[in-house]
Parts: structure tokens; sequence; C-alpha cells
């Protein structure tokens, strides 16, 4: 039975919401029910980084995550719903380093270990606001198996899975071009290089000639440079090799401006003839692509650029200066010394770091590196099987598949202080290599790699290594791994969810989620992304602050289909909370007018009146759709679903027609329809409980019901003995009158309090019956002084008239309407039903859609089509009849 429970009269969600998430975790509701009869289902958070506070981007992630663990939970599986962090090590790194600058201080001045520490502080104190904002929003989190990515037993994964790659070839070490970030001082991957616009120049500068060779009649040749800055690390001019212009320079040699060095022109694929001049300067130390011809051609690498991007000794007078310093500094030199020949002003695509936003180096380096064209083909292969992971929606499998068709190898050092350190190690006299899980025997010997790995590549392990792998007899990853559901952005496929796919095949055997569920960003009212630099950045405790944890989870399980973006305003937070407030009115409204004797139990079907077989059948077709659109994540045609039939069905309508059995005289009716209603209310919230968590379990404990929440209550079924199409459409025939009614009322200002007359003449024997044998209701909610039903009334002069389905409805209203509006009023409507009757007819005539969409939805298409027609003729009629009389 219920609890006593007080309802406000107006809905509040600081009062509903206040203590709530901490009676869950008290009660253990939801850790996995431990029952091994039941089949699992299984989520792991995509852990936020321990950076800062959660946004709504996360807020959305998580929310979608909770409704599904929610549901499957009552469904009655046995729901892991795993919890973490990821220690992200560069961009906590940045953090922690920007914290410290406030102060003066740098790392380097605290050193590696007291750095460490301050970074684990930062940690602590972000992972308990994190925690925080988790339980306002809501989340029914396993919080016994959270997990944080330096763990032990992650750490040990991460070690484990290093080892076995560097083993079988997979992970070796080599001096390549990298993407460096000179603010971090540490290598970047291909992913964590954002490109934007920036100014910049075309520099077209001379290179003379080694000896007294010309070229179209001038003794140098025309070189065109962005970065002149990197000039002094050239090493060759190479031009393609079919390219006939400049065959008989191929050997020749040019002076390098401001140095002095001989330069090669080399003949090379890579060259487009049709860019630029089809000369291009090649800069092995500091291009990707240069790096590469010099590999082909045995070309000397020049690094001229130190770990800070200031220009180091082989810079020779430009040592010591920032690289932006010393580009206007060679410029003018270029300029003063008569090699540089114009400079055209261009916007250009430039890499900059993902985390600290300043311009990203290509610089070469000793790196360590993943060989990732065998993982790819593995992970893209398993997409053939009956493992594969499926992409909701399908498109982004291409974004998946051509990723990985196209990737390079993956640099995952790091040369930084916070992440897990690369467990390699280096002998001090013979400088030998030893990779392994332990530390060497004699560490004394030994000196440990000081970079540390990518965070991807720990948070790449993260669906089997917080489930206790590499102990693969580990209770929970035998029992919950692969997980089911994924749930994530558009904008990490890359990063994250193609790294974990085949890290898992590697090491796993198979896929590490069965679904992933792509959502897309959270946008401000005008379709901007959210940032800080833009000032448009909603906090969601903010929202939630103001309107509640449930309407914010509704608005961001509705507000968007699956891959979309959503937008946030407050004018549909509004709604949001205009909605709870309704389901909290309407429900109080119903706990008031139950009594001791009342349960959420049906009578016998033998004593259902109309409304009650039409709102048990709507209810029934509710949870079939709601069931199946959240099987699909449609989660945003589930809200529909829900809200159209609480709003218009249950609330409108239903508990309307309830007053007339509460205030009536006969017990037994009223009892009948207080347990039906309450049955409709309880199925209702049960639904709605995976999106709204508090109000419906505030709601819920006020009511009579079994159990000790709605977190464990059993989610609805489908009752085949409820589908009634037969009540459903006698209803809507009450409903298509009534509303038809209060139309013909407001168009003459006619107010429920003034007296008329209603004559409805049915064209139809059901139409009849439904309206007689719900007389009480008719005369509820039309207010008539007299009322008469038949199939032979005869149209008075002076009546505004509506056409419905079966019946026309006649209200004499002489002295209150003007015939001329009355005639408008029938044109209008002939307008409409005439296009209703075009489409219609449109439709129908369309065979790829007759022949290809269901034959319930065609048949209905021409049921619609008969009714408009019907309508359209009986219009047409009364508009001749009304002009009969003017």
């Amino acid at each position: 039975m219920a609890k006593e429970v007080e309802m406000s009269t107006k809905y509040d969600p600081t009062a509903v919401e206040h203590g709530r998430y901490q009676e869950w975790l008290d009660k253990d509701l939801f850790k996995p029910s431990g029952d091994t009869t039941k089949k699992p289902y299984s989520v792991v958070i995509p852990p936020p980084n321990v950076t800062g506070k959660l946004h709504l981007g996360h807020a959305w992630d998580t929310t979608l995550q909770d409704m599904i663990v929610r549901q499957k939970r009552m469904q009655g599986f046995d729901t892991l719903w795993l919890p973490g962090m990821d220690h992200a090590g560069i961009a906590t790194q940045a953090k922690v380093e920007a914290r410290l600058a406030e102060s003066g201080v740098s790392r380097y001045d605290l050193g590696r270990e007291k750095f460490v520490d301050k970074v684990w502080e930062w940690k602590d104190e972000y992972a308990d606001i994190i925690k925080q904002q988790w339980a306002k929003l809501g989340l029914s989190l396993d919080y016994s198996r959270e997990r944080f990515t330096f763990d032990d037993g992650l750490s040990k994964a991460v070690r484990k899975v290093f080892v076995a790659l560097y083993k079988k070839g997979l992970i070796y070490r080599g001096e390549y071009i990298i993407n460096w970030d000179p603010k971090a001082r540490t290598a970047l991957s291909d992913i964590e290089v954002i490109h934007q616009d920036d100014q910049g120049a075309f520099y077209h500068v001379k290179y003379p000639f080694v000896d007294d060779t010309t070229f179209n009649g001038k003794n140098y040749i025309e070189i065109a440079t962005t970065r002149p800055e990197t000039m002094l690390g050239d090493v060759a001019i190479a031009v393609n090799p079919k390219d006939e212009r400049y065959k008989q320079l191929v050997g020749k040699e040019v002076i390098l401006p401001l140095h002095g060095r001989h330069l090669e022109i080399i003949a090379d694929q890579y060259v487009d003839p049709e860019f630029g001049t089809g000369m291009v300067k090649i800069t092995p130390a500091h291009d990707p692509n240069d790096f590469e011809v010099g590999n082909r051609h045995d070309l000397e690498r020049i690094n001229t650029m130190n770990e800070d991007a200031t220009l180091n000794d082989k810079a020779g007078k430009y040592a010591g200066m920032d690289r932006f310093e010393a580009r206007k500094a060679i410029v003018k030199d270029l300029k003063d010394q008569g090699y540089l020949l114009s400079k055209e002003p261009i916007v250009h695509s430039v890499g900059h770091s993902e985390r600290t936003g300043v311009q990203v180096e290509s610089r070469l380096s000793t790196q360590w590196f993943v060989k990732m064209q065998p993982l790819a083909e593995a992970a893209l292969k398993n997409q053939e099987t009956d493992d594969r992971v499926n992409f909701v929606p399908e498109r982004f499998e291409n974004t998946f598949s051509q990723w990985m068709e196209n990737v390079h190898d993956w640099v995952i050092s790091r040369q930084l202080w916070w992440g897990h350190q690369i467990p390699a190690w280096y002998h001090k006299e013979t400088g030998e290599i030893y990779v392994g899980e332990q530390e060497p025997s004699d560490p004394e010997n030994w000196e440990q790699d000081q970079d540390v790995l990518d965070t991807w590549f720990s948070s790449a392990l993260w669906p089997f290594s917080t489930m206790g792998w590499p102990n693969e007899d580990a209770a929970d990853f035998k029992r919950y791994f692969p997980t089911d559901t994924l749930v994530t952005g558009y904008d990490i496929i890359f990063f994250w969810v193609s790294r974990m796919i085949f890290q898992s095949k590697e090491f796993t055997g198979r896929r590490p989620f069965k679904n992933v569920l792509i959502h897309g960003l959270i946008r401000d009212a005008e379709g901007k992304k959210m940032s800080k630099s833009l000032g448009n950045g909603i906090d969601p405790m903010d929202v939630i602050e103001k309107y509640g944890a449930d309407a914010l989870r509704w608005f961001l399980a509705t507000g968007s289909t699956p891959g979309q973006d959503i937008r946030f305003s407050y004018k549909k937070m509004d709604s949001a909370w205009n909605f709870i407030n309704k389901i909290w009115n309407a429900s109080r409204f119903a706990i008031m007018n139950f009594d001791e004797k009342t349960k959420a139990e049906l009578p016998d079907q033998s004593e259902w009146q109309l409304a009650d077989k039409w709102i048990l059948s709507r209810l029934n077709s509710t949870i079939r759709e709601v069931t199946r659109l959240f099987e699909d994540f449609e989660f945003g045609e589930a809200g529909r679903a829900l809200y159209n039939f609480i709003w218009n069905d249950l609330c409108d309508w239903y508990i309307e027609m309830a007053k007339e059995d509460f205030y009536g005289k006969d017990r037994s009716l009223k009892h009948n329809t207080q347990n039906i209603l309450c049955y409709v209310l309880d199925q209702t919230l049960r639904l709605l409980h995976p999106i709204m968590p508090f109000v419906t379990e505030e709601i819920w404990l006020a009511m009579p019901h079994d159990g000790t929440s709605l977190v464990t209550a059993a989610y609805p079924q489908e009752h085949a003995e409820f589908e009634n199409k037969e009540a459903e459409k006698g209803m809507d025939n009450l409903i298509e009158l009534i509303k038809a009614v209060r139309n013909i009322r407001a168009d003459a200002h006619a107010p429920l309090s003034s007296p008329i007359d209603i004559q409805i003449k049915t064209t139809m024997p059901e139409t009849q019956s439904i309206f007689e044998s719900n007389q009480d209701y008719i005369e509820r909610f039309c207010h008539p002084e007299s009322l008469q039903i038949s199939a032979d009334i005869k149209a008075p002069t002076l009546a505004m008239t509506a056409v419905i389905s079966g019946a026309e409805v006649y209200i004499p209203l002489a002295g209150l309407i003007d015939l001329n509006q009355e005639v408008e009023r029938l044109q209008k409507e002939i307008d409409k039903l005439e296009n209703e009757v075009s489409r219609g007819e449109k439709k129908l005539s369309n065979q790829g859609f007759v022949n290809n969409a269901p034959s319930q939805v065609v048949d209905e298409e021409k049921e619609k089509l008969t009714g408009y027609k019907e309508k359209l003729s009986a219009t047409q009629s009364r508009l001749a009849e009304v002009k009969k009389e003017m």
C-alpha cells in the first residue's frame, strides 16, 4: 500500500528530488541483482575526464544510458552500469599546469613526483564534483564497481597490452615526423590536432643556382613557402619526374638563402605539378610528406627547432628565437638581402593542439608507435561476422570503416608526467631495451622510459579492463562482457570507439559491445556549438536548480533523433517543466480521489465502460510503441508517444470523464473507475520512470502499490485483451463531437454558461448507439439545455453546423450568429476538407506508397479518405442550405 505522502498543490522539483538519490543508494537498488537466472545487461560509462565539471553533453550522454539501464532493470535483466573516470593525461596536466602558473610555478620547479602529487589532488577534487553531478542527474550507477584508469587492475591491463603488442611486433620505437605541441611539449596523435583557418602568407623566395645555370632567363628558381622559419632545415628541392618544364634541372644545385648550403634538385612523384610553381623545398625534419621524400632519397634530416618551438643551434643566428619571432627576422633578412620576391597574404588551414590551442609543429622525434594495419584489418573483418558492432544510426559504421581503412600508425608516447609510464627500460651501459610488465630484476642498472602513454591507450581497454581482465576468470568479465550498449557522441568515433573495437578484438577475441548508440552535440538556441570562448555554455547543474533533473532529462531524452545535434533553449525547458507539472496535478487529483479500497487492479471486463476500454486500449498501444522505440533507441519518438497519451488521452479526457463517476452516486461505478485510473496511472509512471525517475517515484510512493521502489518495479507489458479498436473508434467519435460543440461555442462567443440546444443527426447506427449510451458525457462536456440524438432530425434554419464522422451537429443559435459569417466558416471548412481529400487521393494514387507501405497503413489512409469525402459532401450540402435561407 501507499505510504502517507503529502503532495503539494504545485510541482516543486527541489522538494521532490531532495534526498531521493541517497535513499536509492542506501537500498543498493543500482547494484546487479546477483540472480544468474536473469539475462545480464551491461553498460560501461564513457569515463569523463577529471579535467573539470561535467557539461550538458555529458548530461545528455549519461541520461540516455540511464534510461536504457533503468528500463532493462525494470524488464527483469540483471543490469550492471559501471561508473568510472579517465585520468586524461595531456588535458588534466594542462589544467594543473595552468593552475600552478597562476602562482608563478611550473612543473619543472616541482619535479615529477611532486607535480604528480598535485595532479592527484586535482583528480580527487574533480572526481568528487563529478560524482555529485551524477547524483543530481539521478544516474543509477553501481558505485561499488567504480573504476579509474590509474587503478591497479587497469594499470596492469595497460602493461599487459603494451608488452603483448610489442612482442608481436605491433608496437615499435622509431624516429618519425609527429605532431608536436610546443606548449605541452609532447607528441600528439593525428586526431588530437584540430585544423582551423589562420591568417598567413605565401613567401616567394629566390634560390640561386650554384653555377651559372639559368632557367627562363633567370639565375634562380622561385620557391613559395608558408613557413620560412623552417627553411634552414631544407635539404633539397623536388619536382615531379613527369614535369617536362623541369627535366633539365634535375641534378642541378641551388643555394639555400641565408645559409649557403647546396641543395640538389631531385625528382619525386610526391610533387604536384599543378600546385604553385611545381617546385617544392624538402625539409624532412619538419614536414611529414618531406620526411617520406627524404627516406626515398636518403636525405639528411636537419631539425632546427627545440621542444618549446624556439629555434636551436642549427638555425645559426636565429637560435633561441621563438618560431614566430624567427619568421619575422628571417623574412626581414630575406628582403634585405634580395631573396624575397613577394609576400602573398592567404587564409589557410593550420593544425592546433586540441588541448592547449597552440599551433602544432611537425617535428622529427623518436616515439613509440602502434602498427595499425593488422589491427584495423582484423576489426574490419569482424564487422562481417555475427560478432559485429551495430552502429546506431547505421551511417556511422561508414565513418568507422573509412577511418580504419585509411588509418596511420598511432603515436602512443607522450612527453608528459601524468599518465601510464611506458613499461620500457634502457640499460645504462649497453643501451639495450627491455620491455616487460615488471621492472628488470636489477633495476639499478636500468632507466625507465620517461614518456607516458596516450590517454586513449588505456581508455581503449575500458570495456574489459574494468571487468577484471586480464583475469579471464574474473566473475564480472565472464558474466558482463561483452557489454550491451555504448552511448557516445559522434565526435569521438575515431578517438575512442574505433580503438576499443580493435583492442577488444585483439585481446578478447570479441567485440567490446553489441551496440553503439551515437548522438550528436548540444548547441545553443541559434545552433552554435557551445564553448567557453563564445560564452554560450550552459551548466547542467544550473538548469537542474531551476527546473529539476527530470525536466532536463525529459528535454535531453526527447529533443533529438539518434546521430543528430540538439539545440538547448530555456523555452524548451519551460515546456518540459509544464509537462511534469501537468502530470503532477493530474496525479494529485487522482490520488485525492482514491480511498483505502483503491488498488492498481482492474475490475472484470464486463464492468468496463467505453472510456475504460478506450484508455486501456490506448495504454496498451503506448506500452507497445514506447517499448519498441526504446529498443530502437528512438527516444524522441518514445517521448512523443508518452506525451500524447498522458496529456491528451489520460489528462484531458479520461480523468475528466472519471470525474462523472467520482462525483456520481453509483458507488460500484466509482470504485471501478478508481481502480482503473489507479492501474493506468501506475503503468504510466512505470513507463515514464526511466526518463523521469524522481517525480515518478514520488508520485508512485503516494499511490497504492506493491514493492519498495519504481527502480526495481516491473516494466509494463502488452496485454492482448486490452486491444479494442472498436472502443477507440467510438471514443474518437465522442471526442470529435465534444470538440465540434466546443468549437461552435467559441466561434459564436457562447460560453459554457450559455444555454444552447444540441441536435445530433446521426448517419450511422453505431454512431447513434455510442452517443446514446454515453449521453452523460455529452451533457457534462457540452452543457446543452436540450439534447436530441436521432437519424431523423431536420437541419434548423438558423444554426451553427459541424460535420463529424457518422453525424451532423446542429446548434440553433438564432440571434447569436450572422449567416454571412456562417457561410464564411463553412466555406473555410470545405477548403480544408478539399485539401485533405486531394492529399489522400494523391497518396493513394502513388503506386510506390501503395505497394511498399504496410497494408494496415494503406487501409488507414483509405478509411481516412472515405471519411473526409463524407464530411466534404455533408458540409457542401449544409452550405447550400444556409445560402437558401439568406
